[in-house]
């Protein structure tokens, strides 16, 4: 440690950095019709950010469909990384905002609901490979997904850093809900979903392009 305690910015994934909602919803929709259900986009809203377990297994679930959940996983990963050479793109600012970060000497860490198969695909497709990150949490390092804090406290365990000294930057309310019960700060960003959706985050901005390195620890 030095005479300034270490500070970190845990940053989720998708919808934070990458605009990776659409595809993974286009590829569940054409996963679902290879196994003759037909299922509506708007079908998977409700299970946003909280892992592909649930986005799959709570729409297979509504229409009464049985499946393997491990194999249509696997299918539609297959899917999504066809797609994600043309259309997945990161949202504008989101780059320079991690490297701005690294630069103030802050930790910067990914948490993702995501497997990490997906978070290494869409991290190299943006430009941000997993070599650039002092910590990377997935899915498959935790018990329980969000909306439970687990995820943003082995991220901090990892980098070393204390729960307080940390801020995680999320777009959606179980995100919201993880950074406060793991006792962290969280400025949230409205890539997903209105503000009155986004709970009890500390600070709500339109997009990452307008977090200003000030915003994250509100005493800069």
């Amino acid at each position: 440690m030095s005479h300034s305690e270490h500070k970190a910015v845990i940053f989720d994934m998708d919808g934070v950095l990458t605009d990776s909602e659409p595809l993974i919803n286009e590829a569940s929709v054409l996963m679902f019709q290879e196994l003759g259900v037909k299922v509506q986009p708007e079908d998977f809203y409700p299970f946003v950010g909280t892992g592909e377990k649930q986005y799959i297994g709570g729409v297979a679930e509504k229409y009464g469909a049985t499946i393997d959940l491990f194999e249509a996983k696997r299918r539609t990963y297959e899917i999504y990384l066809k797609l994600a050479p043309r259309k997945l793109k990161s949202f504008p600012g989101a780059i320079e905002l991690v490297h701005q970060c690294r630069a103030k000497g802050w930790k910067v860490a990914l948490a993702s609901s995501a497997d990490m198969i997906k978070i290494e695909a869409n991290l190299t497709q943006i430009g941000l490979p997993v070599d650039e990150w002092d910590a990377i949490t997935g899915a498959d390092h935790v018990e329980h997904k969000k909306p439970a804090p687990d995820i943003f406290l082995a991220s901090a365990k990892q980098l070393g850093v204390k729960p307080e000294y940390c801020v995680v930057i999320e777009d959606a309310e179980h995100g919201v809900q993880a950074a406060k019960a793991a006792g962290m700060r969280c400025v949230a960003v409205m890539h997903t979903f209105a503000e009155n959706k986004l709970g009890r985050a500390d600070l709500i901005k339109s997009h990452i392009k307008d977090i200003d390195l000030r915003d994250l620890f509100g005493d800069e």
